[in-house]
Order: structure tokens, then C-alpha cells, then sequence
């Protein structure tokens, strides 16, 4: 019998692809993440780092080793006023912020004015924080990869065997700014499971998640980001035809009107199904609002991770289990 999740919540998520959990942390545990977040940005000195530029699209690709090399870092991403495509600057860090583990910084390039410096406040240009969160930064962990709730999770959902926690974030999205990217991390067979949990109010005007229901099983996806090979950085590898694409498009803005937006307080999780459509509208409001996410995955023998995956293990960071030592989730 189910410990955490009642049968109609498991029964809910296999329908819908999604499935908000009220209170998953406590308001102590939320606080603490939020705190932590603004703590972060505000250490952060960029007048003492050097800059260097990079993109990524369908054409410019984030590529260098000092990006493909981060998962077991955690870095900064700095968001353009506009918000058009994911393109990148990084600083290294040299500071005594290396004493908090964060030793990457990227900043988008319109965040930069003609002479190299911020065009606004720092804590305003910031959009994501990650990818080792959970693994560096002790709050973080204890909220993941110590957390007996998200154990029982795991073990009612018998989504996984023995899942793995990955590319964990914290997602400011400020205020006046566009909507959220999605990463694809590729199992074979598919096992991802975004867990996006909110640190602030999400409501309709500061980019509440909104879903397409029953999307995981009904709409394919349709390319990958990947990396490309040796000296080729990171890219999109498409898995169907220009012609299956374009239908999935066209479906996809005939369901337009069919999201459900999910508004949350402070401390709820959201589970993500990996294939289940979402978006994040502008936040339009004066607040931010900022969440904590993390990917959970299968472990072998029962998946393989795809090694032209943008994120990969590294000796000193292997992918940690959510499970204790020796547990399997057996059904």
C-alpha cells in the first residue's frame, strides 16, 4: 500500500503527466532554499570575473568543455531583457565564492551592455542557478538527496527502480521576463521526472506552470539536445522527419486552448513526466518567482543513459542514488 501518495494521486499522475503535491517541504525547508537563492546572487561579484561569450540554437551551440564539463558544478545563467533563445556568457569564478561551490557563472549576452558590464542589477539579471545543487550545496542536498518524503515518493510512484537525481536548478524568473527552456536528458527506454518544487507564490500573472494533460502519451518528442562531438559543442538532433514535426506543431496549436495552469504555494512539489507538454507564461507581476527543480532518471540495468546527453557523470560526481544503500524499488 502507498505510504506518501494516496492510489488516486498515482492513478492521477498516469493519466495527467503531472501531479502537484501541496506542502511538500515544510515552510522552514522553503524559507531556507529561498534564503539560500538570494544569498547566492547576492555574493556574486561579476566586476571581479572575466567574460566569454558563447550561444547556443539551432544554428550557435553552447560548446566549449568549460560548459559541457559544469554538472558538477554550480554556475549562474544571466537572462537577457528580452529573453530570445538561450544564448550564454560565462564567468569563472575566482572568488571567495568558491568557498559556497560555486566555481561557473553564465550570463546571457544581453545582459551585457556595449562595454561589458550588467545593464541592471545583478539579482534582476539572473535566471538560473545550477546544475549541482543537490550534491554542493548542503541545504539543497537534505532537500533531495537526504529526504525520507521524497524516499516514500519514489517508492509509491513505481515510476523507478532505483532512480538517480541530476541537473538541479533554482529558477528565479524574475520579473517582466518571458518563459522557461526545457533540457531533454535521454534514457533508453524514457525515464525522466522533473520535481519542481515551488519556493515562492506561482500564480497567473508571475508564470505559473500550465500542462497539456494526458500529453506524455500522446505526443512524441521531436528532437534532443545533444552534444555533437568532439570540438562541436551542443546542439538539436531531431527524431522524426520535417514532416512528422511539422504535424506535431500543428496538433500541438490546435490543444492550445487545453492547458491547465497550476497555480502553487510555497513548499508544493510538482512531478513532471518528461514527455507531458509545459510552459511557463511572462511574469508579468512586480514578484518574482523563484522554484527549485531537479531530474530524477533510471539507473542502469534497467536504462541506459544516452551518452550524447549535454549533461554527463563525472569521477568526482557520479549521479547520486535517491535511495538508501542496497534498496531497490521492486514492482
Amino acid at each position: 500500500m502507498p505510504e506518501f501518495l494516496s492510489q488516486s494521486q498515482i492513478e492521477q499522475f498516469d493519466r495527467d503527466g503531472y501531479l502537484v503535491i501541496p506542502s511538500f517541504l515544510t515552510p522552514d525547508e522553503t524559507n531556507e532554499l529561498l534564503q539560500r537563492s538570494k544569498d547566492l546572487l547576492d555574493d556574486f561579484d561579476p566586476a571581479t570575473h572575466p567574460l566569454t561569450k558563447f550561444t547556443t540554437g539551432d544554428d550557435n551551440h553552447v560548446g566549449d568543455d568549460y560548459f559541457l564539463d559544469s554538472g558538477d558544478k554550480m554556475w549562474v545563467h544571466f537572462l537577457p531583457l528580452n529573453c530570445i533563445g538561450p544564448s550564454l556568457t560565462q564567468i569563472p569564478a575566482t572568488s571567495s565564492l568558491a568557498s559556497t561551490c560555486i566555481s561557473r557563472y553564465f550570463l546571457e549576452t544581453d545582459a551585457l551592455d556595449k562595454d561589458g558590464k550588467l545593464n541592471r542589477e545583478k539579482q534582476k539579471a539572473v535566471n538560473k542557478i545550477g546544475h549541482g545543487l543537490h550534491e554542493l550545496d548542503p541545504a539543497f542536498r537534505r532537500v533531495t538527496l537526504e529526504n525520507d518524503r521524497l524516499r516514500f515518493l519514489v517508492r509509491d510512484l513505481k515510476f523507478h527502480h532505483d532512480p538517480v537525481a541530476l541537473q538541479s536548478m533554482v529558477i528565479t524568473k524574475q520579473q517582466q521576463i518571458g518563459g522557461e527552456g526545457t533540457t531533454f536528458l535521454y534514457t533508453d527506454p524514457p525515464s525522466a521526472l522533473g520535481c519542481w518544487i515551488a519556493l515562492e507564490k506561482c500564480t497567473a500573472l508571475n508564470g505559473a506552470l500550465s500542462f497539456l494533460p494526458g500529453s506524455h502519451k500522446t505526443t512524441p518528442i521531436t528532437k534532443r539536445f545533444v552534444r555533437l562531438g568532439p570540438g562541436k559543442g551542443t546542439g538539436f538532433e531531431a527524431l522524426v522527419s520535417p514532416a512528422e514535426e511539422k504535424a506535431v506543431q500543428e496538433r500541438s496549436a490546435q490543444d492550445a486552448g487545453k492547458y491547465v495552469m497550476e497555480t502553487c504555494e510555497p513548499g508544493d512539489l510538482v512531478l513532471i513526466h518528461g514527455s507531458v507538454l509545459h510552459k511557463s507564461e511572462r511574469n508579468t507581476s512586480p514578484n518574482t518567482r523563484f522554484a527549485y527543480t531537479f531530474h530524477l532518471i533510471e539507473s542502469q540495468p534497467w536504462a541506459k543513459y544516452d551518452e550524447k546527453n549535454w549533461l554527463q557523470p563525472t569521477k568526482a560526481m557520479p549521479f547520486s542514488r535517491v535511495l538508501p544503500r542496497g534498496e531497490i524499488n521492486e514492482f
